[in-house]
């Protein structure tokens, strides 16, 4: 795999908040060797481990992205809903932001269908069609259009099951965390000190409760998929 200098630096994950762990109590004993200190009835996580686990995980992704992966990024928490977006533009790549509705990955041929009717939704609003429509017709569609555009429009251009998923948080994102290990989908994950880490392929110790521990993250992420992705241009 390639090895390359990500530019990880402890002094900016000390300032991001990457280091602050949940209260000790709620602590996941699997995490124990990723944690340095307890303080104040809080764990620390080690930022030397987390650098390494970063890096490592920048280095798959970046081979992978150079091999034409496609990736799905996943972060449905409220307070992450934008930097979700902004990454997945900036990579290019799938993502669902507002609610992971079940079997999205597991039930693909279901998932499928629903985008099939949410595409001819979208050319339906874009020729007008809607406008011509009685009111309550009108209403009645819009709705729809609404509600797929939260849930769906992240994956409105994936084709087929994407090759790597990165989650923003073990326990929030559960069951999609379930859906990829079921499918044998390779996951990159944050994981905070009340996660277990066996359930992911490249764990990443971090705070994933706050917005500028998860930024950091994927910010680095993103510049991996990028990299990558301009590595295969210049290949072809």
């Amino acid at each position: 795999m390639t090895r390359r200098y990500w530019n990880i630096n402890l002094e900016d994950m000390m300032e991001s908040g990457v280091y602050l762990g949940h209260c000790i109590k709620e602590g996941d004993p699997k995490m124990e060797p990723y944690i340095l200190a307890k303080r104040k009835d809080k764990h620390i996580t080690n930022l030397n481990i987390t650098a390494r686990f970063l890096s490592e995980a920048c280095d798959f992704i970046f081979y992978s992205a150079s091999k034409g992966a496609q990736f799905l990024i996943v972060g449905t928490k409220k307070e992450v809903e934008d930097l979700v977006v902004r990454a997945a533009i900036k990579a290019r790549c799938h993502y669902v932001n507002k609610k992971w509705l079940g079997g999205m990955l597991t039930n693909w041929s279901t998932t499928k269908k629903r985008l099939h009717k949410f595409r001819d939704l979208k050319i339906e609003e874009n020729t007008g069609r809607i406008k011509h429509l009685r009111k309550g017709g009108a209403t009645s569609l819009k709705k729809k259009l609404a509600h797929s555009q939260a849930y769906l429009g992240g994956i409105k251009y994936m084709t087929k099951l994407p090759d790597i998923v990165i989650i923003l948080d073990q326990h929030k994102e559960y069951i999609a965390l379930l859906e990829c290990i079921t499918l044998r989908i390779k996951t990159v994950c944050l994981i905070d000190t009340n996660c277990d880490p066996n359930f992911v392929d490249f764990p990443i110790p971090a705070n994933d409760d706050n917005r500028s521990s998860i930024r950091l993250i994927l910010n680095k992420l993103v510049f991996a998929i990028r990299e990558g992705r301009s590595s295969e241009k210049i290949k072809t």
